[in-house]
């Protein structure tokens, strides 16, 4: 008898809706298919430097965001908010990194993004409250998601709250800030409990993996191991400040060929078996592999022959 073979459904089966970022460049369209819910590489963008709007539009990154935050002087906020407003407007889309809520500015960021074309969603700077997620959300039109992004020794221990607040997508890890506001060191085993307190926030908000903080230099190797760490953690995205370290983030956080090629075999196995439970391992196994499977559908990753 012949053996059936796996084959993993199309992303049009899935539940994530799709957002779609076409860029503004003339006679070129960039279609962004991988679903914000599933995003590797975030890139962000300085919405002082106009000129990078395009480049990043059509770079590898899966979301980018406009940054009108850190990246801005607090005598340039307005007008780097206008600047995001008028590339939405023309057509573009992305995110935006706005004001924490305790600043003078973030009223204004959420009046003025509320309803703009193109605007896929909020990053809310220095989030240590699930009411100030639920506000932002409420402020803009009830439906723009919002991911919070956590910053310091407050928000890590509110996260849980955070996670189930109302308008919530996806946590984030403000990697520096939360350093500079606890004196905690980078190293992988200084940086576990905040990383590790994330992932555990998400599941309990039933939000999808959180999204680590950047990795700050050019080299590539420091990045690809860094990135390796945030996949060892659970955390299933990356915030990037280069435009060159998208490919990196993307090829590490997606599973392997080698992982594929392991799903698509268990797979085929456990179809040709009838789909019997045969031991206490086999649902664990069984999730996974289909985790891999909808993945590599989404990224594009072949198994290894």
């Amino acid at each position: 008898m012949t053996q059936p073979t796996y084959m993993p459904q199309s992303t049009e089966d899935t539940s994530y809706s799709s957002p779609v970022l076409r860029n503004v460049l003339p006679g070129v369209v960039l279609e962004r298919n991988i679903p914000a819910e599933i995003a590797r590489s975030w890139l962000l963008v300085n919405a002082m430097k106009t000129e990078l709007f395009d480049q990043s539009a059509v770079s590898r990154a899966d979301s980018i965001i406009l940054d009108i935050e850190d990246a801005v002087d607090p005598s340039q906020k307005d007008q780097a908010r206008n600047n995001v407003i008028d590339w939405l407007t023309a057509g573009g889309k992305a995110w935006v990194r706005i004001n924490d809520a305790t600043s003078p500015f973030w009223a204004d960021d959420l009046a003025g993004l509320r309803g703009t074309p193109g605007l896929l969603g909020v990053m809310l700077a220095k989030t240590e409250s699930a009411d100030q997620v639920t506000e932002s959300f409420h402020r803009m039109d009830g439906k723009t998601p919002v991911i919070p992004l956590v910053e310091s020794a407050l928000g890590i221990e509110e996260a849980n709250h955070i996670a189930k607040a109302q308008g919530a997508f996806r946590l984030a890890f403000g990697s520096g800030d939360f350093r500079r506001d606890t004196g905690m060191a980078a190293t992988p085993e200084a940086m576990a409990y905040p990383r590790a307190k994330l992932v555990v926030a998400s599941r309990v908000g039933n939000l999808p993996g959180p999204i680590d903080g950047p990795t700050v230099g050019t080299s590539h190797p420091i990045l690809r191991e860094q990135t390796g760490i945030t996949v060892m953690m659970g955390m299933t995205g990356k915030l990037c400040l280069a435009i060159d370290q998208t490919p990196v983030i993307n090829e590490v956080i997606s599973p392997t060929p080698s992982d594929v090629a392991w799903a698509t075999d268990f797979m085929n196995d456990f179809e040709a078996d009838g789909r019997v439970i045969r031991d206490g391992s086999d649902l664990p196994r069984l999730g996974r592999a289909e985790k891999i499977m909808k993945l590599a559908v989404a990224f594009g990753v072949h198994p290894a022959h």
